[in-house]
């Protein structure tokens, strides 16, 4: 069984062809992923084919569960898709399915080669209980935001329209640290936390296990802490749920700038600098949200191991 071992800004994937095959995904995801035992990977990523889109996308975590969506990981799927024929961009962005629905990629070339994607990643979903959070942790007194009205200048629907159920500055409690966070779903759960001490000195690999299994989220969390470091920079680091500390986190990114446009901190268009690199992401406060980031190829292996 062939693979490829890709990134996007240092988040890493075993991509498959998988269109023939009918294997324990669960299974392998854990055994390629591992760093020592395996190819060593933040996941599996499959590419199977679709009745709704041009082709279709499953990605399993290192844990073996299957997620929503993966930003990063559906780069690195364009790449590998169109750069082996089994899909093409020649009429436009290729549609994707996902569990979190059609996404579609552009793809930016250097020659034949894709060296970038620009990704259509959907409306962010921001009602709390849709995230989701647990109603039980919402604050008392809690009025939606005055904030997310002031970011949302002209009257923007997909913010005004949601008043007091979105989630911000819901407190969570970890390693007796407390955390203002936002809540927002990119077809998987995240929730940030704008923080000011720098985020290379948080404990994220004690911080992160907590978070991701607080009572607060029904179906764990993606877990972001982030620098502000002005209207068009953010620094942050990402614990991945199923997967944790990753280099980079395209959903996470996402989420992350659409958190910081509700809070008023930043414009539409925002760079996120993230320990592998960093990926751009526009969102104008009512529409998709835009990511757009580096992808390459590592190398490619022959998985001979039983699954």
């Amino acid at each position: 069984m062939y693979f490829a071992k890709m990134h996007g800004a240092g988040n890493d994937y075993v991509v498959l062809d998988a269109r023939a095959l009918d294997l324990d995904w669960a299974q392998l995801a854990r055994a390629m992923s591992d760093r020592h035992f395996g190819a060593g990977s933040d996941g599996l990523i499959l590419v199977v084919p679709s009745r709704s889109a041009d082709i279709r996308m499953r990605m399993f975590n290192p844990d073996g569960s299957e997620a929503e969506m993966c930003g990063n990981g559906i780069r690195c799927f364009a790449k590998f898709a169109i750069e082996r024929g089994i899909a093409s961009a020649t009429q436009g962005p290729l549609r994707v399915e996902t569990l979190a629905g059609v996404r579609t990629v552009a793809p930016i070339f250097q020659g034949d080669k894709v060296v970038r994607t620009r990704v259509g990643m959907g409306h962010p979903i921001l009602k709390a209980v849709d995230v989701p959070l647990d109603p039980a942790y919402k604050p008392s007194g809690a009025r939606g935001s005055q904030r997310a009205r002031k970011a949302s200048q002209g009257g923007r629907a997909a913010v005004m329209s949601l008043g007091e159920e979105i989630a911000l500055d819901w407190p969570l409690v970890v390693q007796g640290q407390e955390f203002k966070v936002t809540g927002v779903s990119m077809g998987n759960p995240h929730a940030v936390a704008f923080v000011r001490e720098p985020v290379e000195r948080l404990d994220l690999h004690t911080i992160g296990p907590e978070a991701e299994h607080h009572p607060m989220f029904p179906k764990r969390v993606n877990f972001e802490v982030v620098n502000v470091l002005g209207a068009e920079h953010l620094r942050a680091r990402v614990w991945e749920r199923g997967a944790g500390e990753t280099l980079a986190c395209g959903t996470g990114a996402c989420a992350i700038a659409v958190a910081a446009r509700l809070h008023g901190l930043t414009s539409d268009q925002v760079d996120i600098t993230l320990p592998g690199g960093v990926l751009s992401v526009h969102w104008d406060g009512q529409g998709e949200v835009v990511l757009e980031g580096p992808v390459e190829e590592v190398f490619r292996g022959e998985w001979t191991k039983g699954v």
